[in-house]
């Protein structure tokens, strides 16, 4: 397939202007995608737009990623009601390194070949471009009457529903001229005669275009992809937590795969072709088994064990799908143990958890005294007896035989935790106070 072919049957076109696919016929076709480093990481809302580069690399060509140092200095009104907090400097180069990083996972930057992927700062050419120059240069071409007409601008300027929007200033009302002349400058220094992004970056992209047309004559193109919902309405990427990132010590790679493993049968089908490059057959394949099997959640599987692969590597993947299995009672002592401390809070998040002072771990007391005198997890000693007579209760994910035995510092996961479960689902903490 082509790459418009390849985005159409995922469903990742959201407009493109006529003319792409005979552009991209002709030659090997340079395109970018602008990311603004307003964090140092990035977060799934910004995958879609990376897939884009990545399918556009696959069907050869050259995919440019601009680390945005100059635009993150303004902020882009395009959907939002209020101006962005302007980064510094040092905060901005900070944040371009760690994405520079992340990026790499999914775009080959090292390969020999024309189509090699690209990281370009527009920070790096803006910086030295002064005032005076860039509206005498640049501004001259482009009417206001052409700026106000871009939906981001008529917006913010007439208000919206949102009680705390604010007017625009002119630092964003600049905004587009300095993304259009990112266009400008690609096309004119690296061949770059595509730009993708988001449907809200539309009228950005379209200005781009346009300033090549007018200052240089040529001919460039615009193709954006759509806004991801999630079935029920709620906004793509966000839970109560807040972004799902890459960067494992913002989002742990136990909550990153959980995340993909709780979406509905409706998303993870649509998720699996927007975010992994698995084929269209393979898909329809998964589609067909998890109709029959739903139970079984095949889809959602693997949606979840792409991405963590991709995002966070192998080792990681096998590690959460262990610690995934221990909530469902399969996970070993062993499991616990080799658990980070983070991904360890991360599996019993919301769990039942009782304190403990660190001497009464040195006080050489029954279990029995330990669960029902000094956490109060059970009502009281029968009752602990009972349930461990039974075969009720088990510890560090190992069954409990004796009610009397003492628990040491041997016991304890991570220094500080004891695992008890009672019965199949039950599950509490015992932490010790360090």
């Amino acid at each position: 397939m082509s790459f418009t072919e390849e985005l159409k049957w995922r469903g990742m076109i959201h407009n493109m202007m006529p003319g792409i696919e005979d552009q991209m016929k002709k030659e090997t076709t340079a395109a970018y995608l602008g990311i603004d480093p307003t964090a140092d990481s990035l977060h799934i809302g910004h995958l879609v737009g990376v897939m884009m580069l990545k399918h556009l690399q696959l069907s050869g060509h050259k995919p440019i990623a601009l680390v945005g140092g100059a635009t993150g200095m303004i902020g882009d009104p395009s959907g939002k009601s209020q101006e962005r907090n302007l980064l510094d400097i040092d905060t901005l180069r900070h944040n371009q390194e760690a994405i520079k990083k992340q990026l790499s996972r999914f775009l080959d930057f090292n390969s020999k070949s024309d189509n090699a992927a690209e990281i370009v700062n527009n920070y790096d050419w803006m910086s030295g471009f002064s005032f005076l120059d860039f509206i005498r240069d640049i501004g001259k071409h482009i009417t206001v009457n052409y700026m106000m007409a871009k939906d981001s601008v008529k917006k913010r300027i007439e208000g919206s529903d949102d009680e705390n929007a604010e007017g625009m200033s002119f630092t964003e009302f600049s905004y587009q001229l300095v993304q259009g002349y990112d266009f400008l400058h690609l096309y004119r220094n690296n061949n770059c005669k595509l730009q993708l992004g988001g449907s809200d970056q539309w009228g950005n992209i379209t200005t781009g275009t346009e300033l090549i047309r007018r200052i240089d004559g040529g001919k460039a193109y615009a193709l954006t992809c759509p806004l991801i919902t999630k079935a029920d309405g709620g906004k793509f990427g966000k839970t109560e937590k807040g972004n799902i990132w890459l960067d494992a010590e913002r989002t742990s790679p136990y909550e990153f795969y959980q995340f993909w493993l709780n979406t509905s049968d409706e998303d993870a089908q649509k998720y699996l072709k927007i975010f992994t490059v698995l084929k269209k057959e393979e898909i329809d394949t998964l589609i067909a088994q998890h109709a029959d099997a739903p139970h079984l959640r095949i889809l959602q599987l693997k949606l979840a064990e792409e991405l963590t692969i991709t995002v966070h590597g192998k080792k990681e993947y096998k590690s959460v799908v262990e610690a995934s299995k221990i909530l469902f009672g399969n996970g070993s002592k062993e499991m616990l143990e080799k658990l980070s401390e983070k991904t360890f809070l991360d599996v019993f998040s919301g769990v039942p958890t009782f304190e403990i002072e660190k001497t009464v771990i040195s006080e050489n007391l029954p279990l029995s005294d330990l669960l029902a005198e000094k956490t109060k997890a059970f009502a009281s000693k029968g009752d602990m007896r009972r349930t461990v007579k039974e075969g009720g209760l088990s510890m560090n994910q190992e069954k409990v035989n004796d009610s009397e035995i003492v628990v040491t510092k041997e016991y304890l996961i991570n220094g500080k935790y004891l695992v008890f479960r009672k019965g199949k689902k039950n599950y509490f903490i015992v932490k010790v106070k360090v």
